[in-house]
């Protein structure tokens, strides 16, 4: 078994917001995150399997990055994840939130058992897992 990743770095703004909840209720939730901000994100991608025999390759890079440029950047570069996707209009884009969004949108345009896992930075010192 051999595991090749991809990254790629996206920019999206954002606030949390639970709906349901006032504007109030948001702020005491989430505190400063209640307001719009944005994060510049760097978003790993790890794929899984056997190297072809002739090709040597578990998955066409190109093919990967293809994946990756339709179901995430298209989707949430330069995006307000509230307002434009979704997604996010009642679940607060979190980092959680957002890479479990990315785990089914990636995973599904991958062949069958390909996915491994993603790693999601928010910032430098804060990243989410979620693993196959």
């Amino acid at each position: 078994m051999v595991r090749v990743t991809r990254a790629i770095e996206f920019s999206a703004s954002l606030r949390y917001r639970a709906g349901g909840l006032s504007d109030a209720q948001n702020r005491e939730l989430f505190g400063p995150a209640a307001e719009q901000h944005g994060h510049n994100y760097r978003l790993e991608v790890t794929v899984r399997g056997e190297p072809d025999s002739k090709s040597g390759m578990v998955i066409n890079l190109v093919e990967l990055k293809a994946i990756l440029e339709r179901e995430v950047m298209s989707r949430f570069d330069h995006k307000d994840l509230n307002a434009d996707t979704e997604f996010f209009k009642d679940v607060p884009p979190t980092p959680e939130n957002l890479a479990s969004v990315i785990h089914k949108v990636v995973a599904a345009a991958l062949p069958a058992g390909m996915f491994d896992r993603l790693r999601l930075y928010q910032d430098a010192d804060l990243f989410v897992d979620v693993v196959a």
